[in-house]
């Protein structure tokens, strides 16, 4: 926000892009975007990022955060659209030391260099500790009218921020999946388990618990009406769904390549979760491509699935 406020303090008109992913959505930034008045457009780099994900070049931060290869890519990304959006340069809102591994000179040169830019990409908020670009040296844009920031304190970008009256933003950490200790969990194991990974798949490791029953058999709990909805939208016609009949309790989500290997186990997770009592004998419904049928058992206790939890 305060990047796109100072190129467009000099009379440039800016279009903010978002490259959005399962891991990253444009929400907030899309109402960031409007409460500015400022052209927005989403741009969906899934499939390309995906593999960015899997193969790093430059490696994870502390979690699954490839973030130099990931910045290079949406960099790269941006670059190829000049000609069709009529634009000159690319700019981000990127602070010299702000992120220890991302963040740091040594990373911003070679982001800069691995997004094929050559010059054409400036960082307006740090711009007066990086040697000058191509927007710079042909007066496209008035160095000196740009700022200096560097180091992790968010103190002069929110004094910036009052200054303009941007009083809406989002926090300033966050906001990416791959930087959370769960998710990258769930992710590994998603990975190691599917050469060819569902986006359906990808959206429900943000729900539920999550168990892996085998190398080849995954189950997705609902724990709440919400989640529950979600999943039973997230379901592929490969995949199985779960639900009690008789009493409250979540649905489950089956997927992998030997289904019928998880039909057990998946009913004892179902009735476990559910508001069944130990003990008792409840019915489960099983729905799938190929399948529509009651399961009764014994409502085990919750703690025997423990060790399959992801």
């Amino acid at each position: 926000m305060l990047a796109a406020e100072a190129i467009r303090a000099q009379d440039i008109d800016v279009l903010a892009l978002f490259f959005e992913t399962p891991f990253f959505t444009a929400h907030r930034a899309l109402a960031s975007a409007r409460a500015m008045n400022l052209p927005f457009k989403v741009v969906d780099i899934t499939k390309r990022h995906l593999e960015v994900v899997k193969h790093p070049k430059h490696g994870y931060g502390g979690n699954m955060n490839p973030c130099i290869d990931c910045h290079a890519l949406m960099f790269r990304i941006a670059g190829g659209m000049l000609d069709s959006e009529d634009a000159a340069f690319v700019f981000s809102g990127e602070v010299m030391g702000q992120r220890p591994m991302s963040q740091n000179k040594r990373a911003l040169a070679l982001v800069a260099e691995e997004s094929g830019l050559q010059g054409l990409l400036l960082r307006p908020l740090s711009a007066k500790c990086l040697p000058p670009t191509i927007p710079e040296t042909k007066g496209w844009v008035i160095r000196e009218q740009l700022l200096g920031f560097q180091g992790r304190s968010r103190k002069p970008q929110m004094r910036m921020a009052a200054d303009l009256r941007l009083c809406d933003y989002p926090a300033p950490a966050g906001g990416c999946l791959l930087t959370e200790k769960g998710f990258s969990r769930r992710l590994r194991d998603l990975l190691a388990a599917n050469s060819e990974v569902i986006v359906n798949h990808l959206e429900a490791l943000k729900l539920g618990r999550h168990f892996r029953i085998n190398d080849h058999v995954k189950i997705v709990v609902g724990r709440n009406k919400g989640e529950n909805e979600k999943l039973k939208k997230l379901a592929i016609k490969e995949d199985i769904l779960l639900n009690t009949v008789s009493v409250p309790g979540p649905a489950v989500l089956v997927s992998g390549d030997l289904l019928n290997d998880a039909i057990d186990p998946a009913v004892q997770i179902t009735l476990s979760y559910s508001d069944a009592h130990e003990g008792e004998v409840q019915d489960v419904r099983v729905v799938g491509a190929c399948t529509d049928r009651i399961v009764s058992a014994t409502v085990p206790d919750k703690k025997d699935f423990k060790v399959f939890m992801i």
